[in-house]
């Protein structure tokens, strides 16, 4: 499993919800745990092929309030919140990028890259686990960056 935002008790939440999720006919996306400003927040993000609504992330805050209450993996005060990932989904996981090999993707990287800049788009041509291969759309050129050294991946026009 990728690292994702939120370290230890993400995972920890990970494996609470990804069972509960699936059940209800949902793919668990990814899950944060993330501070913005003084609060805390816990994002559970799932999705569907045909897309989720807001009935669908009732249904699942609904069936993890409880099960997340007996774990008891955070500490302090949060607002949980179940969403969807969006159109403009970032890829996080290994199987984000297996997924989407192919997909139109933009990218900000932490440091700008030499003659391309800090903000590019172009397609996923291919990922090894830490590599992140990038074609522009002209499929002449392509550029391979390290999946860390980026500060967000997305799908450009999902």
């Amino acid at each position: 499993m990728a690292k994702s935002k939120g370290g230890a008790t993400a995972a920890k939440v990970w494996e609470l919800c990804e069972p509960i999720v699936t059940e209800l006919g949902l793919s668990l996306w990814d899950v944060r745990y993330v501070k913005e400003g003084a609060d805390w927040y816990l994002r559970i993000f799932i999705d569907k092929p045909e897309g989720v609504d807001i009935n669908d992330c009732e249904r699942v805050s609904r069936a993890v309030n409880e099960p997340l209450d007996k774990l008891d993996p955070i500490e302090n005060a949060y607002t949980l919140e179940v969403c969807s990932p969006g159109i403009e989904r970032e890829l996080v996981r290994d199987e984000h990028f297996e997924q989407f090999i192919g997909a139109d993707i933009m990218v900000k990287m932490l440091r700008p890259i030499e003659g391309i800049g800090r903000e590019f788009k172009g397609k996923l041509k291919a990922y090894d686990g830490s590599m992140v291969t990038i074609a522009d759309h002209s499929d002449e050129n392509e550029v391979t960056i390290n999946k860390k050294d980026a500060a967000w991946i997305k799908l450009d026009d999902f």
